[in-house]
C-alpha cells in the first residue's frame, strides 16, 4: 500500500513505541503459599512447613511441563529453601542454615572441548569472570540459592550452590546458543542437524549435519532442496525456487551481507564454503521484521562467532575442487577465520568435472561456437576455473563488547579461443565471461546487561558480470557488463522485558546502484544505464512465550521508505505456534514483503548464453517494486519414539513482476508486461527414526498461475508450476560409517509448443497458448556414503563417495524452439546431469 510522506514519522513512532516499555517490569511472581496450594492440587501432594519460614517469599509458578522432582529443584533454586520429599505424599520445607561456603567450576565448550574465557558467573550481587583456563570461583557465599553462568553465544545455565560446592571443581559443559531446545518444534527434521523452529523457520547446523542422498559435503544450497516446497527447476543452486518463486526472490545473506552470486560453476555448486559456515536459517513465511527483501524466502548463513583457544583447521579434495580452512587464535581476545577453495580442472579434468562442464555450458556460445562456414574452420579452446576466499576477524574488546570484520570473494571465469583460417588468412580471438561477488562488513555488538543488547553493522557488496563475445566471422565484438554496488547500515536493539516477552527494533539504510552496459563495435553502438535507489527502513517486533512454552507469538511491523519515489510500504509480520498437547502443535504464519532488485533476461544469448540474467533496479515505470503477501497454517507432530510428521498449507501472491524476469522462451520472450502470480499448496513430511536408521517421505502439491492483464490469455500456468513433487530417502549410521540412498520425483514443468501443422509465420514461430504443455516427469536416484576415522590424536580423516543420478536417467528440464538455417523449427532440449560420481577426502586437525 502507498502512504503519504507526512505520516511516516507517525508510523515510525508507532513502530518504536514498544520500547517505551523498557522501564516497566511485569511482576509475575505469586506468594509462595499460593504456589504451594496450586502444586498440591497438581501433584496430589502435601507440603509441611513453618509459616514464618515462607512468609513474604514470592516465586513464579513452575511450568506444568516440569515433573515433581524438577518442580522441587525449581522452587529450591528460587526461594533459598530446602524441599525434602519424605514419601510419595508429604514434602517438608526447611529453612537452611546459612553458612558461608565456596564454589568453583571449569567451563568447557561442548563441541571443541576448549575452555571458555570471559563468561559471567553471578550469585546475587557477587559477579566474577572465568579465566583463560575456563576456571572461576566465588568465596564466602551463602549455602543456598542459585548461580547463573552467562556467555554471549551460549545458553545461560543455572545451578544450585550445593552443585558447585564439590571438589575438585566441576567441569561445566556449555552449549552454543544455536538452537535452544524450547525454540524447536521438530528436531532432526529430515536428517541430523536440521530443525524446524517455533517461528516456522528451518535451521541447519553444518557441523552436525547428517548425510543426504547424492551429497558428501554439507553444501548449503543443495541441502535446503531436500526440504518440501523447495526445488531447483533446472538442478542448480543459482535457481532455487521456494513455493513457486524465482531465484532472485530469495534474499541470501552471509553474516548479514547481501550476496548476489550464490553459485560456482555458474550455478552447479554453492559459492559458500560449508566448513566455515556454522548455522543456516531458511524462512519461507512469517519472516522477522528485521529482514528486508526476499519476497519468496530468506536464506541467512552465519559463520562461527566465538573465540577459539586452540587452532582448528582442515583441508579437503573432491573431483571438482580443493579447499583449506583455519580458525586461528591470535590472542585471548582475538581469533582469525580464513578459508579458500579453488577448482582444479587446469590440473586434472575428472569425469565429474566433464559432466559439470557439459551441463553448465551446453547450448551456450562456449560450445555452440564450433562450426564450419564458407570453408573457414572455427575451433575453440575452453579454460574455466573458480575460487572463493573468505575471512573473519573476531575481537572481543571486553566481555560485553564484540567487534567483527568479515570479507568474502567469489570468482568464476570462462574464456575460449576462436580461430579461423582459410587459404589466405588466419585470425584468433578470445571471448570470455567473469562473474564475481566481493563483499565485506564491520559489525559491533554491545551487551549492556542481561536484558539489553545493541548491534550495528556497516557492509558493502559488489557484484560484477562481465562478458566479451567475438563473432570472428563477422568481425563483431560485443561487451556486456552488469554491476551491482550495495551498501548498507543496520542498527538493531533487543530488550528482554521479562522471561516471557522480548522486544526488538531498529533502523536500516540501504543504497543500491546498478549499471548495465552494452557496447558493440560494428555497427557502433553503446548504451550505459545507471540507477541508484536509497531506502530507509524502521522495524519493531515483540515476541511472547507463555510460562509453559505452549504459546509462542511474534508480532512485528516494518516500514520501507523509498526516497527516490517518495513512497512508503508498511509490512506486517506474524508468527504463532500453539502447542495443543505434548506431541501436537499448530502454526500460523503471515507476512507482507517487498523488494527493489530483480533479475531480467533481455535475450537468451546475453552474456554468452551462460548467465543470461542481469540485475535491474526498480524504477516504478517498466520495473516496479515487487510486493508479496503470504499466509500459511501448519500442524506438527513429534513423538518420543522418533516419529515426526508435518503438514503445511499456504497461499502466496506476488505482485508487480515483469515478464522479462520470468525467463519466457516462447511468444512472450520479448514482451514487456507487468503482472503477478499466485500460488497455493501443501507441504507434507513424515520421518521415522529407529536405532541407527532414519527414513523420510515428503510430498508437495502446488498450483501456481500467472496473471498478466495486458496478455492474451491473461491467466496461464507459471513457468515454475510443479504440481506434484515426492522425495523418499533413508540413512543408516554405525560409528563412523554413514550411507544414504534416495529418490526424487516430480511432475513435468509447463512449456509452450508450436502449433502443429502451422509452425511458422515467416521467420516467426506460431505458438500454442503459453505453457499449455508439460514436460515428462522428472526422476532421479542418488546414493552417498561416508566414513570418518581418527588418524592420530587431534587428526580426523573423512572419506566420502556419492553418485548423482545413479540410473543415468535422462531428465528434460527445459525445452525451447528456434528456426534453424534450413528455416525449420528445431526443438532444443536441456537435460539434467547424467550419472555423476564424486569422491571426497578430508582431514581436520
Amino acid at each position: 500500500m502507498k502512504i503519504s510522506k507526512a505520516v511516516i514519522p507517525i508510523l515510525l513512532l508507532l513502530l518504536f513505541s514498544c520500547f517505551s516499555l523498557f522501564a516497566q517490569e511485569v511482576d509475575n511472581k505469586l506468594a509462595l503459599v499460593d504456589v504451594l496450594n496450586t502444586l498440591e492440587k497438581r501433584f496430589d501432594v502435601s507440603f509441611t512447613y513453618v509459616d514464618e519460614n515462607i512468609e513474604g517469599i514470592k516465586v513464579e509458578t513452575p511450568s506444568e511441563l516440569l515433573t515433581l522432582p524438577e518442580t522441587l529443584d525449581f522452587l529450591q533454586a528460587n526461594t533459598g529453601l530446602l524441599f525434602q520429599q519424605l514419601n510419595k505424599r508429604f514434602i517438608t520445607i526447611i529453612k537452611p542454615n546459612l553458612e558461608q561456603t565456596d564454589i568453583c567450576g571449569i567451563l568447557v565448550d561442548i563441541d571443541t572441548e576448549e575452555k571458555i574465557q570471559g563468561a559471567t558467573i553471578q550469585y546475587n550481587d557477587q559477579i566474577t569472570l572465568s579465566d583463560e583456563n575456563g576456571y572461576f570461583s566465588l568465596t564466602d557465599i551463602e549455602g543456598v540459592g542459585s548461580v547463573s553462568i552467562r556467555f554471549l553465544g551460549y545458553k545461560t545455565m543455572v545451578f544450585r550452590v550445593e552443585e558447585l560446592r564439590q571438589l575438585p571443581c566441576k567441569s561445566i559443559i556449555m552449549r552454543p546458543n544455536i538452537e535452544a531446545l524450547q525454540e524447536v518444534v521438530l528436531q532432526n527434521y529430515i536428517t541430523e542437524g536440521i530443525n524446524k523452529k517455533i517461528d516456522g523457520a528451518f535451521t541447519a547446523n553444518t557441523k552436525r549435519l547428517g548425510i543426504l542422498p547424492g551429497l558428501i559435503e554439507p553444501d548449503v544450497l543443495q541441502t535446503l532442496q531436500a526440504l518440501p516446497g523447495i526445488q531447483s527447476i533446472n538442478e542448480t543452486v543459482s535457481n532455487i525456487n521456494v513455493r513457486g518463486g524465482t531465484h532472485d526472490q530469495n534474499l541470501i545473506l552471509w553474516d548479514g551481507i547481501k550476496i548476489y552470486q550464490s553459485g560456482h560453476f555458474f550455478g552447479l555448486i554453492s559459492s559458500f564454503n560449508p566448513y566455515l559456515s556454522e548455522k543456516v536459517t531458511l524462512i519461507k513465511n512469517g519472516t522477522s521484521a528485521r529482514f528486508d527483501d526476499g519476497v519468496s524466502s530468506i536464506l541467512d548463513i552465519r559463520s562461527e562467532d566465538r573465540l577459539r583457544n586452540t587452532f582448528v583447521g582442515g583441508a579437503g579434495l573432491n573431483m571438482i575442487n580443493g579447499d583449506v580452512y583455519g580458525k586461528i587464535p591470535l590472542s585471548n581476545k582475538t581469533t582469525l577465520h580464513v578459508s579458500a577453495r579453488r577448482s582444479m580442472a587446469d590440473i586434472l579434468e575428472t569425469p565429474t568435472y566433464k559432466q559439470y562442464f557439459d551441463r553448465a555450458f551446453r547450448d551456450t556460445e562456449v560450445i555452440n561456437s564450433q562450426s564450419v562456414n564458407n570453408n573457414r574452420v572455427i575451433t575453440t579452446d575452453q579454460n574455466f576455473y573458480f575460487y572463493d576466499f573468505s575471512a573473519k576477524f573476531l575481537y572481543d574488546i571486553t566481555n560485553r563488547d564484540k567487534l567483527r570484520f568479515n570479507f568474502i570473494n567469489v570468482y568464476n571465469k570462462i574464456d575460449y579461443l576462436e580461430t579461423t583460417e582459410n587459404a589466405t588468412d588466419f585470425e584468433a580471438k578470445t571471448s570470455g565471461l567473469i562473474q564475481k561477488n566481493l563483499a565485506g562488513a564491520v559489525s559491533y555488538e554491545r551487551d549492556w546487561n542481561e536484558r539489553f543488547t545493541t548491534q550495528a553493522q556497516v557492509y558493502f557488496s559488489l557484484y560484477n558480470l562481465d562478458a566479451v563475445n567475438f563473432d570472428i566471422i563477422n568481425d563483431q565484438r560485443l561487451i556486456q557488463e552488469n554491476e551491482v554496488f550495495d551498501t548498507g547500515v543496520k542498527l538493531h536493539a533487543s530488550y528482554d522485558l521479562n522471561n516471557r516477552i522480548e522486544l526488538h527494533g531498529g533502523y536500516q539504510f540501504f543504497e543500491v546502484g546498478i549499471s548495465n552496459l552494452e557496447d558493440i563495435n560494428l555497427p557502433r553502438f553503446r548504451r550505459l544505464i545507471k540507477e541508484v535507489l536509497r531506502t530507509h527502513s524502521g522495524f519493531a517486533e515483540a515476541t511472547y512465550s507463555s510460562d509453559d512454552n505452549r504459546t509462542n507469538i511474534t508480532l512485528g511491523g516494518r516500514v520501507n521508505y523509498f526516497q527516490k519515489f517518495d513512497k512508503a510500504l508498511v509490512q506486517p509480520r506474524v508468527s504463532l505456534n500453539q502447542k495443543l498437547s505434548d506431541h501436537f502443535s499448530v502454526e500460523v504464519l503471515g507476512e507482507m514483503k517487498s523488494q527493489s532488485t530483480t533479475q531480467v533476461i533481455d535475450f537468451q544469448n546475453d552474456f554468452l548464453g551462460i548467465e543470461k540474467r542481469r540485475w535491474r533496479l526498480s524504477n516504478e515505470a517498466d520495473i516496479p517494486i515487487v510486493t508479496s503477501k503470504q499466509a500459511s497454517v501448519g500442524l506438527h507432530y513429534s513423538s518420543n519414539d522418533g516419529l515426526i510428521a508435518s503438514i503445511d498449507g499456504y497461499f502466496k501472491e506476488v505482485s508487480d513482476i515483469t515478464a522479462s524476469s520470468q525467463g519466457f522462451q516462447d511468444q512472450l520472450q520479448f514482451v514487456r508486461a507487468i503482472g503477478n502470480y499466485s500460488a497455493y499448496g501443501i507441504d507434507f513430511l513424515v520421518n521415522k527414526k529407529f536405532r541407527n536408521f532414519s527414513t523420510w517421505f515428503s510430498y508437495s502439491y502446488a498450483k501456481n498461475d500467472y496473471s498478466f492483464d495486458d496478455l492474451t490469455p491473461s491467466e496461464f500456468p507459471n513457468n515454475l508450476d510443479i504440481t506434484h513433487a515426492i522425495s523418499f530417502a533413508g540413512s543408516y549410521s554405525n560409528r563412523g560409517f554413514k550411507i544414504s540412498p534416495g529418490v526424487n520425483w516430480r511432475s513435468g514443468r509447463p512449456f509452450t509448443e508450436p502449433v502443429r501443422g502451422d509452425e511458422t509465420n515467416g521467420n516467426l514461430i506460431n505458438y500454442q497458448s503459453p505453457n499449455s504443455s508439460r514436460l515428462d516427469d522428472y526422476l532421479r536416484f542418488d546414493l552417498s556414503a561416508t566414513y570418518t576415522f581418527k588418524l592420530s590424536d587431534g587428526i580426523t580423516a573423512f572419506a566420502g563417495a556419492s553418485v548423482w543420478n545413479l540410473t543415468n536417467q535422462t531428465n528434460v528440464v527445459d525445452v525451447f524452439y528456434r528456426i534453424n538455417d534450413d528455416d525449420e523449427v528445431e526443438r532444443i532440449e536441456q537435460t539434467s546431469l547424467g550419472i555423476t560420481p564424486n569422491l571426497s577426502l578430508r582431514i581436520t586437525f
